[in-house]
């Protein structure tokens, strides 16, 4: 299958009601087929190999990501906030390509040789009217490659994930009911364009048959207004948005009665940010997304019953779920693995292994990471507890070795955002002759130093706290909510 069939299935099912946009002047399901349509044969015409995405979200996305479709060409999002040389070095690695760009970004490639660029406003334009676009039809052969996403690695020039379109619709019809939505839901996606959340957020909708309201920059205030305005029912946000939409809306002291269901992901969630959340939403569904761009988006689930169960318990077993990332879809196998690639016990740390249709595993020019019985090493570490919930602790690159002993700092961090003077929190290496590493605290709070490490100390062991303690107003994040930590290293080694 093609994702286009997911399209064609919502048009057979519901063609007229709104997929992106306000009710009565966004686009329907039957009109975005017919604009894609039309875009394929602009790209097929321009004698391109790939369709690139360079702007904010707007309905030219599901236009070109379907009409790349149309075209049996890769959609490949790139990353508008990246500076310009690097912006360059990956717009040089598409081409030749056909480009969708908003007038703000145009500049930026213009001296890149093999794209051909189409203006955003006049691409929409173009593709409402058809003129001289004759309707195309498609491939249905799974192992085309349906988007190709630049991830955004620690180090090293970023690679590019391979998506199939059996991957992409693989995770679809295991995780979404076909027309599923009634008419008067809506979805706010805020996530960019070129992170997979906002791409499967597309497909997911559009299976399901849920309106999709864009936000093309995320603003607190203005999430906030769209959801009362639009009556929008589903959100998926990233922590740190959480965080600022938390603290807006106890600032304005509003509530938001149409919000039935909002998921969260692309990072780690701090405690008190969801607990505030839980209180301020009382009937809202909330839902922990766990997943990566190789694995098409999700592999677990915290669904709402655990929520509200973990929030309300005085077990600490049962409260402490709320820091894990739920269970792995029925679809998908996840395994605890050693370093030799070894299956652990339960509730034994290692490296989380994942294996399924949706899971891809494939770089460009790399090929696949997929061991020969299909299963993806992630590069995170976690643990599965004895009722199959899993913890991630983070990326295993970022393991702190500190006189041999390999310490998490998902834990570390766990405990210190449970002091109520610590707003935020990042454990970091910090280089040392004598012990290869110590353990750095930057912390987002007014705690004291001793305090802390006692802390620490006394809810883990005293190899666990930290030796150095470092105060900062906020801590980096990017806008999809990872933290980073290679920003903080290169301040630290700076001082």
């Amino acid at each position: 299958m093609n994702i286009l069939t997911l399209l064609d299935m919502a048009v057979s099912g519901f063609g007229e009601r709104t997929a992106f946009g306000s009710i009565g002047s966004g686009l329907t399901y039957a009109e975005l087929l017919d604009r894609a349509s039309r875009a394929g044969s602009s790209f097929t015409g321009a004698g391109s190999e790939r369709v690139s995405f360079l702007d904010v979200s707007s309905p030219a996305l599901p236009v070109a990501l379907f009409g790349a479709a149309y075209a049996g060409q890769p959609f490949v999002p790139l990353n508008y906030r990246l500076a310009d040389n690097d912006l360059v070095a990956l717009a040089e690695r598409t081409t030749p390509a056909s480009i969708v760009t908003g007038a703000d970004q145009a500049p930026r490639l213009a001296a890149v040789p093999g794209l051909t660029l189409f203006d955003r406003d006049q691409f929409l334009a173009n593709t409402a009217s058809g003129d001289g676009l004759e309707p195309m039809s498609w491939s249905m052969d799974p192992e085309d490659i349906a988007v190709l996403l630049y991830t955004s690695g620690t180090t090293g020039a970023p690679k590019a994930a391979v998506l199939r379109h059996k991957n992409l619709v693989g995770y679809i019809l295991g995780s979404v009911e076909f027309m599923g939505a009634g008419e008067d839901e809506a979805t706010l996606v805020s996530v960019p364009p070129y992170h997979i959340a906002g791409l499967a957020a597309i497909l997911s909708s559009v299976y399901a048959g849920r309106r999709i309201v864009q936000l093309p920059n995320f603003d607190a205030d203005t999430w906030i207004d769209l959801v009362a305005t639009e009556g929008v029912t589903h959100a998926m946000v990233v922590p740190t948005m959480l965080a600022r939409i938390v603290e807006r809306m106890a600032a304005r002291s509003i509530e938001l009665p149409s919000l039935r269901a909002l998921s969260y992901g692309g990072g780690r969630m701090p405690l008190p940010v969801i607990d505030h959340a839980l209180n301020l939403f009382p009937e809202t569904r909330f839902v922990n997304a766990y997943g990566l761009t190789e694995t098409s988006s999700t592999i677990s689930l915290l669904g709402p019953d655990d929520h509200r169960q973990a929030h309300t318990s005085h077990d600490p077993a049962i409260k402490r779920r709320l820091t894990s990332v739920g269970q792995p879809l029925p679809t998908l196998e996840v395994s605890i693995r050693d370093d030799e690639g070894a299956e652990v016990a339960t509730g034994t740390p290692g490296e989380v292994w994942v294996r399924g249709e949706q899971v891809a595993g494939e770089y460009l020019q790399q090929g696949s990471k997929l061991t020969p019985d299909g299963w993806f090493p992630t590069n995170d570490g976690g643990e599965l507890d004895a009722d199959g919930y899993l913890y991630v602790t983070g990326r295993l690159d970022d393991v702190i070795v500190r006189g041999g002993e390999n310490i998490s700092p998902g834990e570390i961090e766990d405990v210190l955002l449970e002091h109520p003077g610590v707003r935020d929190v990042a454990v970091i290496g910090v280089p040392n002759d004598q012990w290869g590493e110590t353990i750095g605290a930057v912390i987002v709070g007014s705690a004291n130093e001793d305090e802390l490490k006692a802390f620490v100390a006394e809810r883990l062991r005293s190899s666990r706290s930290p030796d150095t303690v470092i105060y900062r107003d906020e801590l980096p994040y990017n806008d999809t909510g990872k933290l980073l930590r290679r920003v903080l290293r290169a301040e630290l080694d700076e001082s």
